[in-house]
């Protein structure tokens, strides 16, 4: 008795990426338990300048926020180039949001995402104190299936 083909379940899935090696081993991971042939949005996200602090952009000035901004789209083409060449059919986005969980979840929804892909850190003790977890805060807020990929 033969197996029938797979089929790729259709949907999109959202690669959260920050051009890390975790990042990288997230698409890998996700060629390798969903399949390639998928759609895909590679989202990288960052943090606008704020607060009240010198490196805010009252004292930057719009040249740094744009130097942001391009640095992101650049690192989020960088990800959409290695989700096709892991077989994905990818769209990079790059995405301005505080918290970045926040930004990723607010992506998911607008793209319609069946799924959420990302790399943990693996931040543990004081760090994850400090910095807290976005894999988890994605997991916890996406209200849909999150696959975090943790450090190798």
């Amino acid at each position: 008795m033969t197996q029938p083909e797979y089929e790729p379940a259709p949907g999109v899935i959202l690669f959260a990426y920050d051009g890390s090696t975790q990042a990288k081993a997230s698409i890998r991971a996700a060629a390798h338990e969903l399949r390639a042939g998928r759609d895909a949005i590679v989202v990288t996200v960052w943090e606008p300048l704020t607060g009240p602090f010198p490196a805010g952009p009252a004292y930057a000035g719009p040249e740094v926020i744009d130097s942001m901004e391009k640095e992101a789209v650049e690192v989020a083409e960088e990800g959409a180039r290695l989700a096709r060449s892991a077989g994905f059919r990818a769209t990079a986005v790059s995405a301005t949001g505080t918290p970045i969980w926040q930004a990723i979840v607010d992506c998911a929804e607008h793209h319609e995402a069946d799924i959420v892909v990302l790399g943990s850190h693996g931040r543990t003790g004081i760090d994850l104190a400090l910095l807290g977890s976005v894999a988890a805060a994605v997991a916890r807020h996406a209200g849909r299936p999150v696959l975090i990929v943790p450090p190798a």
